[in-house]
């Protein structure tokens, strides 16, 4: 049988006046917190890496139907960037603190640092690293469950763009396979 909703208001109030720097962990946290601190910092390399790796692939797209891809990959690399964003901010919340170390971010981040040689080998690798997002991403919030809600619906929004990007990605993908390429 469920407990009500409060059960001593009282008491809801006696706590939350215990441990005041916490913010906004409260004794009702149920996650591991140094586990989801570790996750959050590794989603956080993960959006870091894909957003430089597709500001590159802007500056660099060439060939006849590299205009409207070059856009896109803009796009997702400025969205990448607000992802990253909101996950350091989550971070600080949990009373940890971001890790923005370059020296790092490729051994934290799920997916990797790749360039193609060619758009369409640029679009595909894109469209590899927004797969591992997405399976990562789906697991931390797996994991994540009842424990953080608050955690577990950033991740889901963030996961949910990540599958628009891959939606993305895959259309593009099949008007280049049946282009010739130029060098990316």
């Amino acid at each position: 049988m469920k407990s009500p909703y409060i059960t001593d208001l009282q008491e809801i109030r006696r706590r939350a006046r215990e441990h005041v720097e916490r913010g906004p962990v409260t004794d009702q946290y149920r996650a591991d917190r140094a586990t989801v601190l570790r996750l959050l910092d590794e989603a956080l390399a993960t959006e870091v890496v894909c957003a430089l790796r597709y500001r590159r692939h802007y500056h660099v797209a060439m060939g006849i139907h590299a205009r409207p891809i070059a856009a896109e990959f803009l796009e997702h690399a400025t969205e990448e960037e607000q992802h990253a964003e909101r996950i350091a901010e989550r971070i600080v919340q949990l009373g940890g603190q971001p890790d923005y170390n370059p020296a790092g971010l490729l051994s934290r981040s799920h997916s990797e640092y790749t360039e193609g040689t060619t758009l369409l080998e640029t679009v595909r690798e894109d469209l590899v690293a927004e797969r591992i997002a997405i399976e990562s991403y789906t697991e931390i919030i797996r994991y994540l469950g009842e424990d953080d809600p608050t955690t577990r619906r950033l991740m889901e929004e963030i996961l949910a763009k990540e599958e628009e990007h891959a939606e993305d990605l895959v259309t593009i993908l099949g008007a280049l396979a049946r282009e010739p390429q130029r060098a990316a």
